[in-house]
């Protein structure tokens, strides 16, 4: 908390309090989950009156960035408005249209990954690739998503646009859950093992057309998935 800044003596002292709380949070000095100092620690590094503070807490909370439990404290909920508002609203949809909007944003971020990959972005998903291979073996239907999660994050970083990885970072938690609870048996995720290896193939190649295509089919392979099959 040394970079805890104090506010300014000026107008809506409230307001500057949530900026600097808000800081904490997006810095991640305070992560996600994590509950932040009691009132009097935050009143005494702050110097502004516990009314003040309340008011600026209440706020964060209207935003969804904290959550207050009583009688265990104030929680870290999310560390931007962006991600409280996707994760919120993808837990209440319907599973379906979760992986929809995976397939939308992995259907861009694939072609752009295959123009602007960089080396480094490569070997990444070359090694998730390998490890996606592996793990599909095991049975391990969580361990699984969690490879697949890691996996298309890589390939979503790798394009380069940085309002995407936002968006879908805080939206795969939902997504990690949706594939979870899907019903998959072995075949089916050693062929989607096997096509996240042709994805990397078509990104290295800058096939931007090829691995749009092969992100489409991957999502149309999972249960619930349409029934589309690769060409």
């Amino acid at each position: 908390m040394d970079n805890l800044r104090a506010p300014r003596r000026a107008a809506s002292l409230s307001a500057q309090v949530v900026e600097s709380l808000r800081e904490q949070i997006t810095s991640g000095a305070w992560p996600v989950g994590a509950r932040i100092p009691a009132e009097h620690v935050l009143v005494e590094r702050l110097g502004v009156g516990r009314s003040t503070l309340r008011e600026a807490l209440g706020a964060l909370v209207h935003l969804g960035l904290l959550e207050a439990r009583v009688g265990d404290g104030t929680y870290v909920r999310a560390s931007s408005e962006l991600q409280s508002a996707l994760v919120r609203r993808a837990g209440a949809s319907r599973g379906d249209d979760v992986l929809e909007l995976r397939a939308v944003l992995e259907e861009y971020a694939a072609g752009a990954a295959a123009l602007r990959r960089s080396d480094e972005d490569l070997d990444r998903l070359r090694a998730l690739a390998d490890e996606a291979g592996a793990v599909a073996r095991t049975g391990d239907m969580a361990a699984v998503a969690r490879t697949d999660a890691g996996f298309h994050e890589a390939v979503v970083r790798a394009s380069g646009n940085a309002l995407l990885i936002e968006m879908y970072e805080h939206l795969g938690a939902a997504v990690s859950a949706v594939l979870g609870d899907l019903p998959w048996d072995t075949a089916t995720v050693v062929e989607h093992a096997r096509l996240h290896t042709r994805l990397v193939e078509a990104i290295t190649a800058r096939d931007e057309v090829g691995a749009r295509h092969c992100v489409s089919v991957i999502v149309a392979l999972n249960p619930g998935g349409s029934t589309g099959g690769e060409d």
